[in-house]
């Protein structure tokens, strides 16, 4: 198994500035709400995860589409921050990039309010070359020209690929979920890439006979479904964690884990225990993907879980 600090993890994929509002308890109705705390972070399915991937001791790489409004900057500087080489961000001129509001409650639920930049609907071709050196690539569907080109790309060098299936247009889903090694979605996500009606488990088939070696669910706190190429469907039980804090970023750092477990050398199955386990410990803390653990952390709780 090859040490996690020569792994070289490129995310090609969404990033956004997120403004985080801690609060006692999400408003279910229009009024003002006082903010306990307030933060400025990088936000995005991609960036978070490459950060997951830097956090756990991995050399990640963010390749991104922003907008030419100033938001590059500030991105630029807190993903290198947190040892991410963001040399890839290219920013599209005219195009703004994405912004979300994320309020958290004391439960650790989150409320999210974005605004999809539109950098990533018209970025400029991928440069193959981006994935010169890696040992993996994390995407996901936002930017969906780059996704499915990084994935084709990956494809033909043999470049083992996660990819990040959260909600987006069906037609975008089943686009790319049969290019990727691993087509890892939320519960929304794979009910919007489903067929009307279809179950879960007859999904996660579909993205298999689509071309995906790997298909999995991810289920919060009741862990996970996992469906293999040529073998039979397996679920793996949730790390239990004693108070979930902040929820935010975990689906992320899940798929970033992932990606270094798996390039690290890890099987399959230990690949996603130490995934589940990322995630789990970034629920118990605060500051959305400011959260995600070590690698020394997430090998300390497993440990203890046996």
């Amino acid at each position: 198994m090859a040490e996690t600090s020569q792994v070289r993890i490129v995310g090609v994929g969404h990033a956004s500035i997120d403004h985080v509002f801690e609060v006692d308890e999400l408003p279910g109705s229009a009024r003002k709400v006082a903010a306990r705390e307030y933060r400025q972070l990088v936000g995005g399915m991609t960036a978070n995860a490459v950060v997951a991937c830097a956090r756990l001791g991995a050399r990640a790489a963010l390749v991104a589409a922003v907008g030419d409004d100033g938001l590059a900057r500030p991105l630029r500087v807190r993903l290198q921050a947190e040892g991410v080489d963001a040399s890839g961000l290219r920013e599209v001129a005219g195009a703004h990039s994405s912004v979300s509001a994320v309020i958290v409650d004391t439960a650790g639920q989150r409320l999210i309010v974005g605004r999809r930049g539109d950098a990533t609907t018209h970025p400029p071709p991928l440069d193959e070359t981006v994935l010169d050196g890696a040992d993996l690539l994390l995407t996901d569907p936002r930017c969906l020209p780059w996704c499915e080109a990084a994935l084709r790309a990956a494809r033909r060098r043999g470049l083992p690929s996660v990819l990040d299936a959260d909600v987006a247009p069906p037609d975008d889903l089943r686009a790319v979920v049969g290019l990727a090694t691993w087509a890892v979605f939320s519960e929304p996500g794979l009910e919007a890439f489903a067929q009307p009606g279809q179950a879960a488990v007859d999904a996660l088939l579909g993205a298999i006979a689509a071309g995906a070696q790997h298909a999995v669910v991810t289920l919060g706190e009741r862990g996970l479904l996992w469906q293999p190429a040529g073998e039979a469907l397996c679920r793996l039980q949730a790390v239990p964690v004693p108070k979930v804090v902040d929820t935010t970023a975990a689906g992320d750092v899940f798929h970033g884990a992932l990606g270094v477990a798996l390039a690290s050398g890890r099987s399959p199955r230990q690949a996603l225990r130490f995934a589940a386990a990322a995630a789990a410990l970034k629920c118990t803390r605060p500051g959305g993907v400011l959260g995600a653990p070590t690698r020394r952390e997430v090998e300390a709780l497993l440990a203890a879980q046996g």
